[in-house]
Formats: C-alpha cells, structure tokens, sequence
C-alpha cells in the first residue's frame, strides 16, 4: 500500500541521518516532527538520545536501589506515585513484569534526583519517566531522563511552581493569536489555566490512554523547543472551540470540559498546528504578554488582597472580583481603543505550508533548548 512504502522510505531516511558521518540531527528533528514522527520503539532507542545529545557509549552503570532508597527525602512520594501508576504500564502486562518496571522506575527517578541536587521531584514526573523506561530500558532512559530534567523540564523541578505557571502564561496569548473569541470566552469564565498543569508537566502522559499517541507526541517533544508542549495545549483547546463556546461561561463548567481530554484527537493534524503556530508567534513574540500575565499575578501584586482576604474571606474571591473590575475596565478601555492584533489573516494564510517546508523543524532546530523564562522577565520588567 501506499502508505506502506511511505513508511519504508521514511525508515530508510531515517537510518541514512542516523550513519551519515557526522550524524544528521537537524533531518532526526525533522522525522521527529513530521507526520509519522520515528515510527517504532527499534528507532527511537537510536534516535531520542540523538535528539538530546546523550553519548549512549558510556552510560554510567545503575547504582544499587538500596543505597538509593536509604535516607532519600523523595522516596516515600516517589513510591506512592509509582504504585499508582499502574494504568501506564501496558494492559495485559504480567504483574511481576510490571512490578519489576515499577521498581526500576523508582531507581531512575532516585538516581537522577540524587546526582542533581538542585531538581525537585514533583508529582507527575514518573508519568514522564515511565514512558523512557517503556521505550528504551533502564540504563538508557536514566541518561535520557538526566538530561531531558536538566534541560526540558528543568523549569517544572524548581522548588518553587512559579516558573511552571510561567509557562503555563504563555497558553492564553496563543490561543488569543488564533482565536481572540475563545480567548475572550475563557477570560469571562474565569476559568484560568490550571486545566492544562498535569497535560504540560507530563508533556501528556498522564492524560492520553493510548500509548502509541504518547510516544508519538515525545517524538514532536523531543525534537522541539521547550515550550512546545504549551503550544500544543493551546491547539487542542482551539480544536475543541465549538465545545468551548457552547459551554457555560461559567469556571467550573469550563474547566470541567477542558480537563477531560478527547482520547480521540487527530494528533498528526494538531501536531503540525502546533509547529505552524510556534513558527508565526514565537515565544519570543508571546513572552510581553505571558508576562504581563504574570506580573498581575505574582505574589507582590495580590499579597495586599491576600491580607484583606485572610481576613474575612477566600482569597480566590478577592481576586475574582478583582479580575471582574479589571475586565469592566477594559471594556470600557476597548470600546475607545480597538486592540490591533497582528495581521492574523495574512499569517494564518501560510498556515499549513510552513510544517510542509520544513520551517517548524527549522526554528525549533535553532531556538531549542535556548529559552528560560527568567530571561523573559528581565526584558520585560
């Protein structure tokens, strides 16, 4: 079939990058990317470290669990999370093989924990390290999930959450690039974008049921900038628009909607979305907004509410009401002064050709792994 002989040529191309001398990454990234992404488990054993420039020559050998496990602050949330885990192991699965998946899967995270003082578990990252350990073992997915937790999700494992809602800012600004009535449905809903927290710090595998999508999406993940994930959070929202707007415009309602996850997503469609739209608003371009976003909400803003509220009531309710004014104001603001966006038209008109060009592969090529918001903040004050 067609089909077939397109996944041959892929494959063949695939293994070309992977021998030419030195190494293809930038076409690796672009099989990455591109509709498919690297198709088998045999690959992305070969490919994911490449990906992440992991030398698989000399991984270190893993140090017994005992050791580990003695004395080890994380151990007991560690444990709990992994016991809990048992949907993420495939169904059918033997109970002593997957108990035994379990165990190593505690010593993973306890190794890199242990060798990286400065990273903070947090409740969601054995969703990710589970799905290395499925895919390429132990002892390589230890040296891929050292440096994916150094690099990628370095930003989720401060000690504190305020670079992960950093991020999470960027998903409002998106949305509101593409789809400024969506946006505007959700900012009446109050509904914030909490929804999207466990699908961002499990780059998803928490969320999907099918594993095949999961490891298709940390193909897409892998070979992109950090904040992808994000972008493709906001395109699934803007799939699901007319389920959004039909909605009540109420937080609740909404977040309900948004939390439950369509297990039946045209993942290569939205996936080649997310690398257009990163292409047409990099973060770059989204970070005056995102932390705009922030500074509204930092601690320094709403510390004056939290001592009134402490008071007499919620603090939610204080910065409710609040964000109501806000938002009365800026209607007003609004009416006098329409909000030139970009020329969205023009833009969304190259949508669709520029995943076909290749352009995704190449800016998330050049602009991967430079990116931290801390950054960001200092340009924007």
């Amino acid at each position: 079939t067609d089909f077939d002989s397109k996944k041959k040529r892929k494959v063949a191309e695939i293994y070309q990058a992977l021998n030419s001398d030195p190494i293809d990454v930038a076409a690796l990234r672009r099989m990455a990317i591109s509709e498919g992404g690297l198709l088998t488990d045999e690959i992305r054993c070969k490919v994911w470290p490449k990906l992440l420039s992991v030398n698989t020559d000399d991984l270190p050998p893993l140090p017994a669990g005992k050791e580990l496990r003695e004395d080890n602050k994380d151990y007991q949330q560690v444990l709990l999370d992994v016991r809990r885990s048992l949907r993420r192991f495939p169904p059918g699965m033997p109970d002593d093989q997957r108990e035994g998946l379990q165990e190593e899967l505690i010593d993973i995270i306890l190794h890199v924990l242990k060798r990286n003082p400065q990273l903070h578990y947090y409740q969601g990252y054995h969703d990710i390290v589970v799905t290395f350990l499925l895919v390429v073992g132990d002892r390589l997915a230890t040296a891929l999930v050292e440096k994916l937790s150094t690099h990628h999700l370095r930003d989720f494992m401060d000690p504190t959450m305020d670079n992960t809602k950093h991020i999470l800012n960027y998903l409002m600004p998106i949305i509101d690039q593409v789809n400024p009535e969506v946006h505007d449905f959700m900012q009446s809903a109050e509904v914030g974008t909490i929804f999207a927290l466990s699908w961002l710090i499990t780059w998803f595998g928490h969320v999907l049921s099918d594993f095949r999508h999961v490891v298709r999406l940390y193909d897409f993940f892998l070979a992109c900038h950090p904040l992808m994930p994000i972008y493709f959070a906001a395109v699934i929202v803007l799939y699901r628009e007319q389920e959004v707007l039909d909605c009540e415009c109420d937080m609740a309602s909404v977040h309900h909607l948004l939390s439950q996850i369509p297990q039946d997503l045209p993942y290569e469609t939205l996936i080649s979305r997310a690398g257009d739209l990163f292409v047409q608003f990099p973060p770059s371009e989204l970070a005056r907004e995102a932390a705009q976003q922030q500074a509204e909400r930092t601690a320094a803003s709403t510390f004056k509410d939290f001592e009134l509220a402490s008071v007499q009531q919620r603090p939610d309710t204080v910065l409710r009401q609040r964000f109501r004014e806000r938002l009365r104001g800026e209607e007003r603001t609004k009416s006098l002064l329409t909000k030139p966006r970009t020329n969205r038209f023009v833009k969304l008109a190259v949508m669709g050709l520029t995943v076909a060009l290749g352009a995704a592969a190449l800016a998330v090529v050049k602009s991967a792994l430079e990116w931290a918001p801390k950054f960001e903040l200092q340009i924007f004050p």
